[in-house]
């Protein structure tokens, strides 16, 4: 087997782990990647040495703690962590909301920052390494707004578009004009898509290339969000364009947003 085929075949074995199945057998394993049983062992005993890995009293394979260790040297190391706490700081004493800050990796809305809000509800699906659903999500629909129509669909064909709320959209030809309006307004909106009574305001964040490279967000009741929608959205919009500028962006800044503190 190539180097390419053996990488390829870890990031394999790396995507079976969820949540909902964090321990995977040798079994399990060789009939998910259709390889022989033999291949499989010798595959998660080498990620097992390499830290990746370890191996359960039962002879199941979890994932190794050097994730951990690596976790906090990619977030620390990170400027967009380093630059966007402040102002998650500034807004979550400003509103006194949960704000959240994500990156688009693989289909897969991943959270980089949280910062609970002291009016905040508690948002328990949410946490620094968690998924996110891209299609159903404010922070997802911002991230994929920004890739061409070529990736969208792909993803989407790969990880699907599973119902998760009873407003969740579920057919990519209805997600994609959608994707254009969020690009062109510069901001996304959840409405109860995701999880009962909560609502999310998202808008991009842009690196010094003029990339999008992260989205921040805003996670709030829902009654309290009818109230002040175009507050919330006023309030990330301004907030990740702030971010962006010390990013090194240098776009115009949009008409109507406020100079930074």
């Amino acid at each position: 087997m190539s180097v390419i085929n053996s990488v390829e075949r870890v990031g394999q074995v790396l995507d079976l782990y969820t949540a909902e199945q964090p321990e995977w057998g040798v079994t399990q394993v060789a009939a998910q990647l259709g390889i022989s049983k033999s291949s499989a062992h010798a595959l998660l005993n080498t990620l097992g040495n390499m830290g990746l890995l370890h191996r359960t009293p039962e002879g199941r394979y979890g994932l190794g703690w050097r994730f951990v260790a690596l976790s906090k040297v990619l977030l620390e190391g990170t400027p967009i962590t380093r630059t966007a706490r402040p102002v998650m700081e500034r807004l979550v004493h400003e509103y006194g909301e949960t704000v959240h800050l994500a990156a688009l990796e693989c289909g897969r809305v991943i959270y980089l920052e949280k910062l609970q809000g002291n009016r905040a509800v508690r948002v328990e699906m949410t946490g620094v390494g968690a998924e996110l659903w891209p299609h159903a999500s404010a922070l997802g629909k911002v991230l994929l707004s920004h890739l061409p129509e070529s990736e969208v669909r792909a993803s989407l064909a790969w990880r699907g578009l599973p119902q998760i709320m009873p407003g969740t959209i579920t057919d990519i030809e209805e997600l994609l004009p959608l994707l254009a309006q969020v690009r062109a307004q510069g901001h996304a909106y959840d409405i109860e898509e995701y999880a009962p009574e909560l609502c999310c305001v998202a808008a991009p964040i842009f690196n010094h290339a003029g990339v999008v490279v992260a989205a921040l967000s805003f996670s709030v009741p829902a009654y309290r969000f009818y109230e002040s929608k175009a507050s919330y959205r006023a309030g990330i919009q301004e907030a990740a364009f702030e971010i962006s500028e010390r990013l090194g962006h240098a776009a115009p800044r949009p008409e109507g947003t406020w100079t930074p503190h």
